[in-house]
């Protein structure tokens, strides 16, 4: 089997493997609330209130901006170029949120979130467990809503990471 039609196999698996579990009803709306933290207005009203409270001289509502001003250019590129079905799509599961546009790969509200997580560690590195405890969940939560499959959200995970990373040097 070719390595791309088996990370489909495996991923497919995952996310049926997911919705058959018992327990699937009863986290769905702890992921719905998770998708909704991961939507973006979390990240701007941290960004503005934080630019409100201490301007542009500690950089960090500017190293947010100019993060997010790469990724989401880099995430839509990819998504649009790679143009993988969504798991409800070629799945027999339903998904139970809308998404914002047709393809799957890769996931920008985990993109969106690792990147939110690494720059504000990079200026609150207290925060840095909570807040990738929190991006690992909105990550989670667009699996267990059928809109993306792990390896999306994986990739999702590295982009974020990477375009933070170049951000904060």
């Amino acid at each position: 089997m070719k390595p791309l039609a088996l990370i489909q196999f495996y991923d497919s698996s995952l996310v049926t493997k997911l919705y058959a579990a018992r327990y699937y009803q009863k986290i769905l709306p702890i992921a719905f609330v998770l998708s909704r933290l991961g939507d973006g207005w979390l990240y701007v009203l941290v960004g503005v209130c934080s630019w409100l409270m201490l301007g542009w001289e500690q950089g960090y509502f500017s190293t947010l901006l100019l993060a997010f001003a790469i990724e989401r250019p880099v995430y839509y590129v990819l998504k649009n170029s790679l143009r993988r079905d969504r798991p409800f799509h070629s799945l027999a599961i339903k998904n139970q949120v809308k998404p914002s546009d047709q393809f799957s790969f890769p996931s920008g509200h985990t993109s969106a979130a690792f990147l939110f997580a690494t720059v504000t560690a990079g200026f609150a590195p207290i925060m840095l467990l909570p807040l990738l405890m929190f991006a690992c969940l909105v990550g989670a939560s667009r699996i267990v809503l059928g809109v993306h499959y792990p390896t999306d959200v994986l990739v999702g995970v590295v982009l974020g990471v990477c375009l933070a990373q170049l951000a904060l040097v």
